[in-house]
């Protein structure tokens, strides 16, 4: 009977142990930080990929078309319904017919495309059916290989805020004094967006601090203004004067802007780079660390193909 006991006792706590460990466990500052650092980081924005088998490799005329466009936010800016669009473009409308050309918002039916944040690090999605409900080949035409293009045009935002350290007495006071030394920041790996800032040249020019940004096209795509037309890029021409433009505000903290350049507000890049140089005044006598703020405003426009396939029902 003691055994018997003993063993039961055993039993016993070994499924207290059991379940406690199977007890879950609150989420700990370090799991915080880390979906935190997921979120502010990385060069992906709006993604686009069809499901498979929709389209279909190979289609016989007189049949639907139907194609499923899956979009999923992998940035961090949330997306209103006019903030995105998906439209596909490549083909021959008197071929393919009933509005598949037409756009389609990547919050159609979700109103927001949320971004990633603490409690999604990887975004949300959407699927957009695009249909065709006739597919006519014209008389004497037995196969015809369309590559549909299909476009994504969306608004986007970057906000980034690297810390800097400023010291208005440089040259004055011996560095056993200060808690920090004005230096380059590098900020590699992205802002959560497609377009973000790289690098932060630090210069100190008596009270005067002197900020240099390099904005950088993370991604495949191009960068249109953010006043540019979205809503029909796929079949409209695009100004020249809408490529490669980002708009830009930069703040400092306890600092009091001087100057920036470019002064229209508007960075254009080149070869995916461009500059920005902004002047602060920094008031007191004492070095300390500070985040720049930099906020970056666009449009963006980029494309995934996929060949097809049209042959002439056997009659």
């Amino acid at each position: 009977m003691k055994k018997r006991g003993l063993f039961l006792l055993l039993a016993v706590v070994l499924i207290l142990l059991v379940s406690c460990q199977r007890v879950p466990q609150g989420q700990q500052p370090l799991e915080t930080a880390a979906a935190l650092k997921l979120v502010q980081s990385g060069t992906q924005g709006v993604e686009i990929l069809t499901l498979a088998n929709y389209p279909p490799a190979l289609v016989y005329d007189q049949n639907e078309l139907v194609t499923i466009v899956e979009v999923k936010n992998k940035g961090n800016h949330d997306l209103t319904q006019q903030d995105c669009f998906v439209q596909i473009t490549g083909f021959d409308p008197n071929i393919i017919r009933g509005g598949f050309n037409i756009p389609r918002s990547c919050a159609e039916n979700v109103n927001i495309l949320e971004g990633k944040n603490v409690y999604n690090v990887e975004g949300s999605s959407n699927q957009l059916e695009f249909r065709a409900p006739t597919v006519n080949l014209p008389s004497g035409v037995f196969e015809y290989n369309p590559v549909l293009n299909f476009v994504t045009c969306y608004n986007y935002h970057t906000t980034a805020s690297p810390s800097v350290c400023v010291d208005p007495l440089f040259y004055q006071v011996t560095s056993q004094q200060k808690t920090c030394l004005p230096h380059n920041v590098g900020t590699g790996g992205g802002q959560g967006a497609p377009v973000g800032i790289s690098y932060v040249g630090v210069n100190m020019v008596g009270s005067k601090a002197i900020f240099e940004l390099n904005v950088v096209n993370y991604g495949t795509g191009r960068v249109l203004s953010p006043y540019a037309g979205i809503q029909n890029c796929g079949e409209a021409s695009v100004s020249y004067t809408d490529l490669d433009k980002v708009g830009y505000k930069v703040q400092l903290s306890g600092g009091s802007l001087i100057d920036c350049k470019p002064r229209d507000g508007f960075v254009r890049l080149v070869n995916n780079q461009g500059k920005i140089v902004c002047q602060f005044s920094i008031p007191g006598a004492s070095a300390y660390e500070t985040p720049l703020l930099v906020d970056l405003d666009y449009s963006y426009i980029q494309s995934y193909q996929k060949p097809v396939k049209i042959i002439k029902t056997p009659e």
